[in-house]
């Protein structure tokens, strides 16, 4: 039974249409951009009532933010600006702290802290809680629900940032290919598009997510993209310098494939092409290690725990995807569009590979601990799930690579021979014949045209190529436009030759689709790494939880916890207002009142309202509360009982008719 290689265009379709599919799950299921640095504590806390108002409002963070003049703003509860927008620096030795200075004379009242900066790993990340002086009140204030970086702008970043990954892994796994493994190949002209638009891609996303940081860190506006102060104060940050590196380092790599795929195929004489593959290799790591640390300097490696041994780590690990994947892909496209591959290439490649393989899991191993630094956070942290999803994509990859391997050996069992002009796809006649025969350009597409048809009647095969053998000879006055038609004639009966006898060879069909099934596993584990580099590392998410529980709720005795919630629930008399008191809004038995008024103010007699408690952080919940009515628009519950402290959700459910109903939430801290 024979074996056949799929068709590449189709292949590509599929794995193109898998790769945008699964990352537009990923991306879908994640926060727009997950905080990297967290906020773990406050002065004062979140949801504290203090007698008399405080000088400043001091923030804290687990890792260095930047921050800006308008990073921290206090709102009265008008929603009037309290504060001076002075942001003081009270960071002191590993403790990360800002605070800014309160106006004299603020009244009572409920104030609201919004906050919004950047993260030492360069990902945008904001806030808000509430404290009051005196007692709580209403507020007015009304926070924006978008989260920093998400929306249009956050979701075109993340597209130019996975793009970025795939140029650069492309642009150098390609070029350490073609010099380690198959020197010829820099001839080859599909194998030089493929690395010019791996070029043209990494240049590309650069720039846009250069424009767009402005945008991705503060507004959210994609207008804000050519905002030209943004852009100033972009290239003043350091994310901003690593991308505007980049593109320098690219200019070189610009030079480096110039004269790899120009002045180097034109060298003739053994000598002086051994000496320009040392200097291509030796200028070609130096610059693809320069690409590679601008990721290393601006994102996770540059922050948290032993940043001077994670940054080369980072480089390193970065170098061996992009031998192993980059390589692969230009293996992908030479085995399908080149005439011929060298067996020996394909050796070289499996040992260059299986080398990336064992420095991604040495580097790999020490990324993990670093960024996730125990099981409970490996299994129970986004971060942690997606390294998972990660390991295993990297042991499928691996298996297949081996399968790769085997079919390797066995064509190195066959008589030597490179893989041949057969090995061809019909599709791919006309640019495997510009590479050989110099056919034009008008005249390849015709050919390719003709081919497609894969199936050419072997009774007519003999009486074509005849015919098409005999107007080579014919006399100037025969037709032209028939010689033409009899050569593409001929043409597409050696394509279809050429399929039936690279259909009869397994090994070959074998590692092409071993490889192709490769390609695809990596456009997936390319995915899921992109998403990683945008999510909160568990070590992080773990030690801001342990902060925030070890600080603890507010202290407030006697102090009632009161929750003020609009509701609409579509139908007549739907709209108003939930009013919550949980009183004392401590641990024990609480007395619980709910008010339902109107947009005016009076009170809506409503069938129904529910309340249910749940503390999500310790699995307990939701705890069912069923108030009684005890007027028009009031229901009360006693011996309301919270078991613990902590950051409880309570929901309540309004009922205002037989088929309108709405819940709302809430989160509070109980003491």
């Amino acid at each position: 039974m024979t074996t056949t290689a799929p068709r590449l265009g189709t292949a590509l379709a599929r794995l193109l249409i898998l790769a945008a599919a699964l990352l537009g799950t990923l991306l879908a299921g994640a926060a727009p951009a997950s905080a990297h640095a967290a906020l773990t504590g406050s002065d004062p806390k979140d949801g504290a009532v203090v007698a008399t108002a405080p000088k400043e409002v001091n923030l804290t963070f687990s890792e260095q933010v930047a921050m800006s003049a308008d990073s921290i703003r206090v709102l009265d509860p008008a929603g009037r600006r309290a504060d001076t927008g002075e942001i003081r620096d009270l960071c002191s030795g590993s403790i990360v702290r800002y605070g800014v200075e309160l106006r004299a004379g603020l009244p009572d009242g409920t104030y609201t802290v919004a906050w919004q900066t950047v993260s030492a790993d360069s990902h945008p990340i904001a806030g808000a809680f509430t404290f009051s002086i005196g007692a709580p009140s209403a507020t007015s204030v009304a926070l924006p629900d978008r989260e920093p970086g998400g929306g249009l702008v956050g979701a075109l970043y993340g597209i130019a940032r996975y793009l970025s990954y795939a140029g650069f892994a492309v642009l150098v796994g390609g070029g350490a290919f073609v010099l380690i493994c198959w020197p010829r190949g820099a001839g080859v002209r599909p194998v030089q598009r493929t690395v010019v638009r791996a070029w043209l891609t990494l240049t590309g996303a650069t720039l846009v997510m250069l424009l767009l940081r402005n945008p991705y860190t503060g507004s959210g506006e994609l207008s804000d993209a050519f905002d030209l102060a943004g852009l100033k104060s972009v290239l003043e940050t350091k994310t901003g310098a690593a991308l505007t590196s980049r593109l320098l380092l690219l200019g070189a790599a610009a030079l480096f494939v110039a004269v790899l795929f120009g002045a180097y195929t034109r060298r003739t004489d053994p000598k002086e092409k051994k000496d320009l593959v040392f200097g291509l290799g030796i200028g070609g790591a130096v610059v693809a290690t320069g690409i590679a640390g601008t990721w290393a300097l601006a994102e996770h490696a540059s922050t948290g725990i032993q940043p001077g041994i994670a940054m080369p780590v980072d480089i390193l690990h970065l170098l061996a995807v992009a031998a192993w994947l980059g390589g692969l892909t230009v293996l992908l496209i030479a085995l399908y569009r080149a005439p011929s591959v060298e067996r020996t290439a394909v050796e070289r490649f499996s040992k260059v590979a299986f080398t990336s393989v064992a420095v991604l899991a040495a580097t790999g191993l020490y990324q993990s601990w670093r960024q996730v630094g125990s099981w409970s956070a490996l299994t129970g942290t986004r971060y942690g799930q997606l390294l998972l999803v990660k390991i295993g994509l990297m042991g499928v990859l691996v298996g297949i690579a081996w399968i790769s391997r085997r079919w390797t050996q066995r064509l190195a069992d066959l008589p030597s021979g490179g893989l041949s002009p057969a090995d061809l796809s019909p599709a791919d006649l006309s640019s495997a014949e510009k590479e050989t025969e110099g056919v034009e350009e008008g005249e390849a597409s015709e050919v390719d045209e003709t081919s497609e048809s894969d199936a050419v009647p072997e009774a007519n095969a003999v009486s074509l190529v005849s015919e098409a053998e005999g107007a080579s000879g014919v006399s100037p006055d025969v037709d032209p436009e028939r010689a033409a038609q009899l050569a593409r004639q001929r043409a597409a009966v050696a394509t279809a030759r050429r399929k039936r006898e690279r259909d009869a060879d397994p090994e070959r069909s074998g590692l092409r689709r071993s490889v192709l099934t490769e390609a695809a596993v990596a456009v997936v584990l390319l995915a899921v790494t992109t998403v990683l580099t945008t999510t909160e590392p568990g070590r992080t998410e773990e030690e801001a939880g342990r902060s925030t529980s070890a600080s603890g709720p507010a202290a407030v005795p006697d102090r009632p916890v009161d929750v003020r919630l609009p509701f609409d629930t579509g139908g007549v008399d739907g709209k108003g207002v939930v009013r919550l008191s949980l009183d004392p809004g401590r641990t024990g038995a609480n007395g619980l009142h709910i008010y339902v008024e109107r947009p005016d103010g009076k009170p809506l007699d409503v069938p129904e309202v529910k309340v249910a408690l749940t503390l999500e952080a310790k699995d307990v919940g939701p705890l069912p509360v069923a108030p009684d009515r005890i007027q028009a628009g009031h229901w009360s519950a006693s011996g309301v009982q919270i078991p613990m402290p902590g950051e409880w959700r309570i929901q309540v459910t309004v009922r205002t008719s037989d088929i309108d109903q709405t819940t709302l939430d809430k989160n509070v801290k109980i003491g």
